[in-house]
């Protein structure tokens, strides 16, 4: 996908001075959505991430870098943050904020084998009992609160009458008054970093991170890591759901509101790339590129009730 950023090599320089990073060897522009422009950039002192976000305020970029800091102080790791020389978390480039993070090494992988999904579960079962700070919002930016959105430039299509029979099933679910907590809401396989020995997961990209229902966030992780073109793999999701209630146990009202979560989760996903490319940020190429979590979604409509929760109490 295009990048909105472009930078040279005297750019990039001038920009990692502010960091007190010198002596830079090489710089690489590393794929992303069209949110962020992420530069992979190698200097004698380490390798890092120069992040320059498109989208978001000085404001989202501050609270993030807090964030970040957070999760390092309460021990979960992640991409750690770099300050300038004057202790700022982050700069303004353009009119853009950048923050600067260190590079994780390792490797992205699609198909993963049960001991890393029982992994994922349980570092995000740890992410949900770190108590969600002041400043993270408490609605997502693609959550049911932003449906109606879809009524702005596609009123009454296919997609906005779909969107509006999910969001009539899930609501009653969304009436449990289930547990909330820090959330990722978008650990899908190309944001967790699995490690050379291919023994350690690292989830990154907290951009989306919000306080919300931790439910919400197993669900999007089951359709993130668990799909498989048009179909939930039901026993990737037992490992994933293993490892989650190693270290938490889902209480009974989220355990019979899984499905529903899941369902919600896949369609808010489904809904932000609706809106990104065929009105935020129109793009003939990816204009249905929502239509594969759409099917996803409706695969996992038609299963059984308590499919999810057989997995768990079997």
């Amino acid at each position: 996908m295009k990048q909105s950023t472009s930078l040279n090599e005297i750019e990039i320089r001038e920009i990692l001075v502010k960091f007190d990073i010198h002596n830079i060897s090489s710089f690489e522009l590393l794929s992303g959505g069209s949110e962020n422009t992420n530069y992979l950039v190698k200097s004698e002192n380490g390798q890092y991430v120069l992040c320059v976000f498109e989208q978001k305020t000085e404001k989202n970029a501050k609270d993030l870098a807090h964030l970040l800091r957070y999760l390092e102080i309460n021990n979960f790791n992640t991409s750690k943050l770099i300050y300038t020389s004057d202790g700022e978390p982050v700069i303004i480039w353009k009119n853009k904020p950048v923050i600067l993070k260190t590079f994780i090494k390792g490797k992205i992988r699609k198909d993963l084998p049960p001991h890393l999904l029982k992994l994922i579960g349980k570092k995000l079962a740890k992410l949900h009992q770190i108590n969600a700070p002041e400043y993270l919002p408490s609605q997502l930016n693609y959550g049911k609160e932003q449906f109606a959105n879809v009524k702005i430039y596609s009123a009454f299509s296919e997609f906005d009458i779909w969107l509006k029979n999910i969001l009539e099933y899930v609501l009653p679910y969304l009436k449990l008054n289930l547990p909330k907590s820090i959330i990722h809401s978008d650990v899908f396989w190309d944001n967790v970093i699995i490690g050379e020995d291919n023994n350690s997961a690292t989830i990154i990209d907290f951009e989306e991170s919000v306080n919300y229902y931790r439910l919400f966030d197993i669900g999007m992780t089951i359709i993130g890591i668990c799909g498989e073109e048009k179909i939930i793999n039901l026993e990737k999701t037992k490992h994933l759901l293993v490892g989650y209630q190693s270290e938490v146990q889902l209480l009974e009202d989220e355990i019979n509101s899984l499905k529903a979560f899941t369902i919600y989760a896949g369609a808010s996903m489904a809904f932000w790339r609706h809106q990104n490319f065929n009105y935020i940020n129109p793009n003939t190429e990816m204009s249905h590129h929502y239509m594969e979590l759409k099917i996803l979604v409706d695969d996992i409509v038609k299963q059984a009730d308590d499919c999810f929760v057989r997995l768990i109490k079997n």
